[in-house]
């Protein structure tokens, strides 16, 4: 059987001012169509973060569902969804029963019943080809129940644990065991931090709370062939096993990700074992160009910046060094912005930082100037914590964690954008 492993598509993202990403994602689903046709994908999985937030926009859950119609059209015969820390698990699963019909596995969240979240794939005759293990993101309720005095390092160790018990539970249980027995391969997924994974700067929330829950390789039990792993957006292998990766985010998510690769993966099974794995490089219709340096590099970098290899105008993060006014800065940018408009623009335009810095010590320590709308609300939590005692900070960003958690569930139309 062959499949292709994806996850992060974060549909419907607001990026900078405002700006949502649906014409990129668009092009990129439009894509994934013709890769799913040209070769021959048997299953699609999507390892969670499927949208943005807990309530998407009305275009962006239409690109979904469109996107899943026109797959009807090919000759993938089966989907798998599961659910990230950006999904609400209600609304991807609201149509589940709807789209079980059309052999779209929707699991959103964890199900009361866990032989629900063992999916098997025929082939076209009827044979089992594939077991899947389809995990999605992991809530604290899900897992564990807060224990009273719990140190942070007892609650990391504990959360691992039990993230590990339910991978071995699925892993032991009767359907998967019969069937790998009659070498039949077994594909988990996953929406989680896994240790040793590279999370970019600003990109990716911690998905437990205080920073917790991660895994490491050993956790995943040898029955797994495959491990579909989504939640950090560069592609990755994890803990040196080749059979355990993060897809990575098709589209780049942040200035961070610009350099990154966009991939998805293909997975050739031939029988029990570890596929053949191949990256499909995903094609980028839109640059994000980081622009940073005194006034006249910027000026210069900008004239020169050539966008003719995207489809779409590059979005540009510029920080400009100077002495000069911030008046004077941004008039300045913004002349060369105009003249190569076709090329580059820059939503929210540059940030200025003096380049001769005070000389007392709180503005020699403060660093470039960042200004609060770009920050997240955690990055916004972690500096008011960072210069307390270690320990301290842990429990308190812990605690921080668990309230947005549970202001997330209550009211999602409030805080299911900055859900982490």
């Amino acid at each position: 059987m062959r499949v292709l492993h994806t996850a992060d598509w974060h549909l419907g993202q607001h990026f900078l001012t405002g700006q949502e990403r649906l014409t990129e994602q668009r092009a990129f689903l439009t894509w994934l169509l013709g890769a799913v046709q040209t070769h021959g994908v048997d299953a699609l999985v999507v390892a969670g973060d499927v949208f943005d937030t807990t309530t998407p926009s009305h275009a962006a859950q239409e690109l979904y569902y469109n996107f899943l119609v026109q797959m009807q059209g090919t000759n993938c015969h089966d989907i798998v969804v599961v659910g990230g820390n950006h999904d609400s698990p209600t609304l991807l699963n609201a149509s589940r029963q709807l789209l079980r019909r059309l052999r779209i596995h929707v699991v959103g969240g964890v199900p009361a019943d866990p032989a629900e979240q063992v999916v098997a794939l025929a082939e076209t005759s009827g044979r089992p080809a594939l077991v899947v293990c389809a995990v999605p993101f992991l809530r604290d309720r899900d897992i564990r129940l807060a224990v009273a005095g719990e140190t942070p390092d007892e609650r990391q160790l504990r959360v691992r644990q039990s993230i590990a018990a339910h991978y071995g539970a699925l892993a032991a249980g009767d359907a998967v065991r019969r069937l790998r027995e009659q070498d039949v391969p077994v594909l988990a997924t996953g929406h989680l931090y896994a240790a040793g994974g590279e999370a970019r700067e600003g990109a990716e929330r911690d998905v437990h709370i205080g920073g917790l829950g991660s895994v490491g390789a050993p956790d995943f039990p040898a029955a797994f062939d495959y491990v579909a792993l989504g939640h950090l957006h560069r592609p990755q292998v994890v803990g040196g096993q080749a059979h355990i990766r993060y897809s990575g985010s098709p589209v780049p998510l942040s200035f961070t990700e610009a350099d990154d690769r966009q991939q998805v993966l293909l997975l050739d099974f031939k029988g029990a074992g570890a596929p053949t794995i191949t990256a499909l490089p995903v094609p980028v219709v839109r640059r994000l160009q980081r622009f940073h340096g005194t006034l006249e590099e910027v000026e210069a970098n900008i004239l020169a910046y050539d966008n003719a290899a995207f489809e779409l105008v590059a979005w540009a993060d510029i920080q400009v060094r100077s002495d000069e006014s911030q008046a004077e800065v941004q008039r300045r940018v913004q002349a060369v912005l105009k003249e190569r408009a076709a090329h580059v623009q820059a939503p929210r335009g540059a940030r200025h930082q003096r380049a001769t810095e005070a000389p007392d010590v709180a503005t020699a320590a403060a660093g470039p100037l960042v200004f609060l709308h770009d920050l997240t609300v955690d990055e916004v939590f972690g500096r008011r914590v960072a210069g307390l005692p270690p320990g301290r900070a842990a429990a308190l960003t812990a605690t921080f964690g668990e309230l947005r958690q549970l202001l997330a569930e209550a009211d999602p139309q409030a805080w299911g954008g900055e859900e982490g």
